[in-house]
């Protein structure tokens, strides 16, 4: 028994790794595409983490991680700034257009 819990943590910390790596690589490729980038970490309960990333340019997207380490893992990798809350100045760097605004419309008249 303690030989199979010796290297299922190995295991589990290096699947851990390779999904950090991942999403550092995903990071990065939004952060080039948007002339850098920032970020906000929100843990979301038994999903996750929501990794919330606002570019340069005002465009914005958002990456899950299976835990809270992982995203962490991955922001460090990718070098991003990364904020403790999605207010004031960094959130007023997102650009929403019209598809943002009517779909936000529609969620609040039950659409």
């Amino acid at each position: 028994m303690a030989e199979t819990q010796a290297v299922e943590q190995p295991r589990r910390a290096t699947k851990d790794e390779r999904r950090a790596a991942r999403l550092a690589k995903d990071i990065g490729a939004f952060a080039k595409a948007h002339g850098g980038a920032e970020g906000q970490l929100a843990y979301v309960g038994e999903r996750g983490t929501r990794i919330v990333l606002v570019g340069e340019d005002g465009g914005w997207g958002d990456l899950m991680a299976r835990t809270y380490e992982i995203a962490q893992k991955a922001v460090e990798k990718a070098g991003i700034t990364v904020h403790e809350d999605f207010d004031g100045e960094f959130a007023a760097k997102v650009e929403t257009g019209p598809y943002e605004w009517k779909r936000m419309a529609g969620i609040q008249l039950g659409g």
